[in-house]
């Protein structure tokens, strides 16, 4: 995939910013979303009641609460009358799809006073139905408040489930903070929870923990089941805190990130800026497939809409280098948080001949961060349509793939040069070692089992020019359509060198030689790996050809391959499951096996000792160089391990087995005749969790050396730990994941289990999971969860 298709900008990802204020003094007219868009804004903010509305609220709430003052009589809870036009600067009209709205902040829909919460709902059902009524897209609500404590989260996460019916076509969108249970608001003399009556006044709550607000939004989330409305607004503080809760925050549905002028810090210029590791925070959720969009919150008026005259320039993002200098580094002194008065303060008039003064720098910095941005990687670009996109594996005996299918796996950049290079070292040691051959010339017989289209045919005879070494290639195709292809490229491509076979594998007999019989080959060379290493049916193709190989000498390339797990938090792909189950009647969607290109999502067990804070790079590195993953490495652990070729006493006993023949025994635990039970395989893994989490399913990767020789070993992984060394930008193979029916709470310190089973029946090959929760209590350790058995047998892989 070339890299001259894509222009600079093209592999940039759009930002696209708002203004909001909290108390915006004028409605939102067409002049004045033009204005803003003449600006560099794409989009405003707008309340939904005004401050008639709330006057007309408290003056309600002040009248029950005289009239219920030393009465012993108990009294009907107080109900607002419906909107007036007054009450509301929204209208049903062409701007609202340009519109961010925000219900009230001054509500407490978890309040404990059954009177201050009675009212609550109210408010935000009368402006949820009318937000819904007028066309209203996106939604932000203020979230719940830390001092109603766990009671006041499931009051408010019921209030979020109802109004998720009432509005059926809004986004509501959670406003969280990153690591505390409520939002800092400036206090407000008519905020409804400073109306709770002393006997409904709660102690003061335990101190947040940094995990406290993401746990208060997965209650919410948890009760509205993972609803496909319901995403997060994140409001961002001045710095990030740990690199593993800024993870966690990655992985759940961002639509917006909210920065207001807390959220900069001065450099040494003067000038506004964000300090690395958020602005790092940023980009990183910019290669999101659904971006979140970012709101520049209360930093002052729109500048120039009470001046006509007023000249402004669209921000283009180029800043001059003191304007973009990075702020001090964590070991130096912080400014201190612009004023109100400092973030308000722009050029009134600006000359069209001179414009010293920008009047809009929070957005010409955010501008400035857009256009340098690192261009996406190659893997990023091929996979921009398979972001966290499930995918079904692949069952390659059973069905005949479509020429694209093999399209995509030969565009790999790494995987076939590997391969060419695990044959060339072959052939090299083949040589040096002076091996007999299985041909009568002297040539290297190389067989490709399952040539597909003829990429690994192409890659053989590379390396047999490179080496010098000459060879004897035999292409094994059962596809009838890529055998089509085959014919033609050894006539168009390849010389006539290959002989091209028409068969499945396992019926090959081999080499047909002069005589009429069939000979052996020296290198029997496939690409037959899976997601999850065996779930292709590797093991079970290559026993079935093993019988054409060279007795002696013989070797398959690959020679060994593992398969790997580690548990992961992906609410997205849960919710993407269980939608899968609940609205298009796939009963069995939690027991597929699904192969996805993870994005979104966070390890749950990670490498201990590893620093929780990202520092400023200070080696100079500008910032389109930066490294956009974090360097949080997960635990990931081994399943099992397939060598070839196998030992022949093992395939010998798989024969005796076959047919049900006395000698073979009685036959196998799952059915059959136990012919491929050397090929079944089971784990028991343990994951320490550091932090608190929940986890949706398992992460599967695979690792395979495909020759070991002289030189050392040709390995390809895809295991995120050793990825990047042995193969990386390859792209042929995404993970595999396994999810679970019911997600697993995990507190903090805890230990998950996992127990895994590679069954056979000689007809299929199926996987069967379950997961376990545990923690020490006292010294003992107590089981806290155990998930379903889960079992794909039903979609297993068919031999």
């Amino acid at each position: 995939m070339a890299d001259s298709n894509y222009s600079m900008e093209e592999t940039r990802p759009m930002f696209y910013i708002g203004e909001h204020e909290t108390k915006r003094p004028l409605p939102v007219t067409t002049e004045l979303s033009q204005h803003a868009q003449d600006l560099g804004y794409d989009m405003l903010t707008t309340p939904v009641t005004n401050g008639n509305f709330h006057s007309r609220v408290l003056s309600l709430l002040s009248s029950h609460l005289d009239a219920t003052e030393g009465s012993a009589q108990a009294q009907p809870l107080p109900l607002i009358p419906a909107l007036e036009n007054v009450d509301t600067p929204l209208v049903p009209d062409h701007l609202i799809s340009q519109l961010i709205v925000f219900t009230s902040s001054w509500v407490d829909l978890g309040s404990p006073d059954p009177v201050v919460a009675h009212l609550s709902r109210q408010v935000f059902n009368l402006e949820v139905a009318y937000a819904a009524f007028c066309g209203v897209v996106n939604l932000v609500v203020p979230g719940p408040r830390a001092e109603n404590g766990p009671s006041g989260v499931a009051q408010y996460a019921r209030a979020i489930k109802q109004a998720l019916s009432t509005g059926g076509y809004i986004q509501f969108h959670i406003l969280m903070p990153v690591d505390s249970s409520r939002v800092s608001e400036e206090e407000d003399l008519g905020d409804l929870a400073r109306f709770v009556r002393p006997e409904y006044v709660q102690k003061a709550s335990q101190a947040a923990y940094p995990f406290a607000a993401w746990d208060t939004w997965n209650t919410i989330r948890s009760i509205c089941k993972y609803h496909s409305r319901l995403a997060v607004a994140l409001d961002i503080p001045k710095r990030l805190s740990s690199l593993s809760l800024q993870a966690r925050w990655y992985s759940e549905p961002l639509r917006l990130l909210i920065l207001s002028g807390k959220s900069f810090i001065s450099n040494d210029k003067g000038s506004w800026v964000l300090h690395k590791t958020l602005q790092l925070f940023i980009m990183r959720c910019m290669r999101l497939k659904t971006t979140p969009w970012l709101l520049l919150a209360n930093i002052g008026p729109l500048p120039g809409v009470d001046d006509p005259d007023a000249i402004m320039d669209y921000p283009s993002g180029y800043l001059s280098p003191a304007a973009a200098e990075d702020a001090p580094s964590p070991g130096s002194s912080v400014t201190a948080t612009p004023t109100p008065a400092e973030a308000a303060q722009v050029a009134k008039k600006t000359s069209k001949k001179s414009s010293s003064n920008d009047p809009t720098p929070y957005l010409s910095y955010l501008r400035y961060i857009q256009r340098n941005q690192p261009s996406a990687t190659q893997i990023e670009r091929f996979g921009d349509n398979f972001q966290d996109y499930l995918q079904s594996p692949l069952q390659p005996l059973a069905d005949n793939l479509e020429s694209i299918t093999y399209e995509v796996f030969e565009k790999d950049p790494i995987k076939y040069a590997w391969y060419e290079e695990a044959i060339a070292r072959t052939l090299e040691d083949w040589r040096t070692q002076n091996k007999s051959t299985s041909s009568e010339d002297g040539a290297v017989v190389i067989a490709v089992a399952g040539s597909g289209r003829g990429p690994l045919v192409t890659r053989a005879l590379n390396a047999s020019e490179r080496t010098g070494v000459p060879v004897r290639v035999y292409a094994v195709e059962k596809n009838p359509n890529a055998y089509v292809v085959l014919l033609h490229r050894n006539r168009e491509v390849w010389g006539g060198q290959v002989t091209v076979v028409k068969t499945d594998m396992r019926a090959w007999k081999g080499p047909v030689k002069a005589d009429g019989s069939s000979g052996k080959v020296d290198i029997l060379v496939s690409e037959l790996l899976g997601s999850f290493a065996d779930n292709e049916l590797s093991p079970e193709c290559l026993d079935g050809v093993q019988h054409v190989l060279n007795a002696d000498d013989g070797i398959s390339i690959p020679a060994s391959y593992t398969a790997h797990m580690t548990p992961i938090a992906t609410p997205k792909l849960f919710a993407d499951v269980l939608s899968r189950a609940n609205n298009s009647g796939d009963s069995s969607a939690f027991e597929i096996p699904w192969v996805v290109m993870f994005s979104q999502f966070d390890y749950l067990s990670v490498q201990p000792n590893q620093p929780q804070v990202a520092t400023q790079l200070s080696d100079g590195r500008k910032m389109k160089e930066f490294d956009l993953n974090p360097p949080l490495e997960p635990i990931v652990h081994t399943a099992w391990e397939f060598r070839h070729p196998q030992p022949p006493t093992v395939l010998a006993q798989s024969s005796l087995r076959r047919g049900g023949s006395a000698i073979g025994g009685g036959g196998g635990f799952t059915g059959g005749d136990g012919a491929n039970e050397h090929n079944y395989r089971h784990c028991k893994l343990t994951y320490p969790i550091q932090e608190q989490g929940v986890c949706h399913g398992l992460a599967g990767y695979f690792e395979t050396v495909l020759y070991s020789g002289s030189e050392g070993p040709v390995e390809l992984s895809t295991n995120p730990v050793t990825m990047d060394a042995k193969s990386k930008d390859m792209i042929s193979w995404f993970p595999i994941f396994f999810p679970l029916k019911t997600p697993m709470h995990l507190p903090t310190n805890s230990e998950l289990e996992v127990s895994m089973w590679r069954q056979t029946d000689d007809r299929k090959v199926w996987y069967e999971w379950l997961v376990e929760a545990f923690t020490m209590t006292n010294g003992q350790r107590i089981r806290l969860g155990i998930s379903d058995l889960h079992s794909s047998k039903s979609n297993g892989c068919l031999m």
